[in-house]
């Protein structure tokens, strides 16, 4: 009696790591019901927010100098980002708001972060190798780290401005000065964590000093460097209201700064909002390329 077998069904490769996808079709429907059911918590939850907001204000419960209705925030939002006239009954037009669209004050700091935060994520993990390799460094760096960590930006912007005026020079190195301390402290963390046995693992097959640093202590440290810097974008992030208070213009830091000392509250409010979701569209692109260059990180 003869039998015939079918031919073995084909794998796809997964996308991402060029191996063949195992996943369950149940196990993946199952990430796609949760994913679905994230992002709708999330709109129903920003739904809630708005409306809130709206009912708040439309009851007059607050004053609108101090909470304008959404319609008013997003009616400053449209006026940033298009010509309108000065004032009603006015026959003359300007641009956006200080002679910048509100795209172009984000571009504006958006470059002065990246100054800032780049040099931060090439000097805080050289530091930050060097005081996890090296005891003596690391006891003589860390108390300096640990005192700059707990600087407020606003307790020495004005030293900075002294020292290299109220151009962008003060501005970077503000931002730098934010973003430098929690990458260095990401990477001494991933270095100190690393497993001795690993190491000597290593040793004993002959791995040389350069070898067990590039192939053990350097991709096990990566993933807390990413997230060092995610960490340090956001303080970046954070300081930059801060940075932009002198001559910050353009800047969507000092464009929020000066909106609020006229009392504009709406534009205050459109830039606030802005500077929050540039930040989570950062975080978001860093996660995604930590993703990607660490695909470890989290696995056994």
């Amino acid at each position: 009696m003869t039998t015939t077998s079918s031919p073995p069904t084909a794998v796809a490769p997964s996308s991402e790591t060029g191996r063949p996808d195992r996943t369950p079709p149940r196990r993946k429907r199952q990430l796609s019901s949760k994913r679905l059911r994230s992002i709708g918590v999330r709109v129903v939850a920003l739904l809630v927010f708005l409306v809130l907001w709206w009912g708040i204000t439309a009851a007059g419960v607050i004053d609108e100098l101090f909470l304008p209705s959404p319609k008013s925030v997003w009616d400053a939002f449209v006026r940033a980002n298009t010509w309108h006239q000065i004032a009603p009954g006015v026959d003359r037009e300007v641009l956006g708001e200080q002679n910048y669209f509100l795209w172009e004050h984000l571009i504006a700091s958006g470059q002065r972060i990246a100054a800032g935060v780049g040099a931060a994520v090439i000097v805080g993990p050289l530091i930050g190798f060097a005081m996890g390799m090296s005891a003596p460094i690391g006891t003589f760096v860390e108390p300096y780290l640990n005192f700059l960590r707990a600087l407020p930006p606003l307790g020495y912007i004005g030293l900075l401005i002294v020292w290299f005026g109220i151009g962008d020079t003060s501005k970077i190195w503000l931002l730098f000065l934010a973003a430098f301390p929690p990458i260095a402290i990401a990477t001494l963390n991933g270095v100190t964590s690393v497993k001795v046995d690993q190491i000597n693992a290593a040793k004993a097959l002959g791995a040389s000093r350069t070898q067990v640093l590039t192939n053990v202590v350097f991709p096990s440290t990566l993933p807390e460097v990413i997230n060092g810097i995610r960490i340090a974008v956001g303080f970046a992030w954070t300081t930059v209201v801060a940075a932009e208070l002198n001559n910050g213009i353009p800047g969507i830091g000092g464009l929020a700064y000066l909106a609020g000392t006229q009392l504009d509250t709406p534009l205050t409010i459109a830039c606030i909002i802005v500077i929050g979701c540039a930040a989570l569209v950062l975080d978001s692109v860093i996660k995604a390329i930590g993703t990607v260059v660490a695909p470890w990180k989290g696995k056994a």
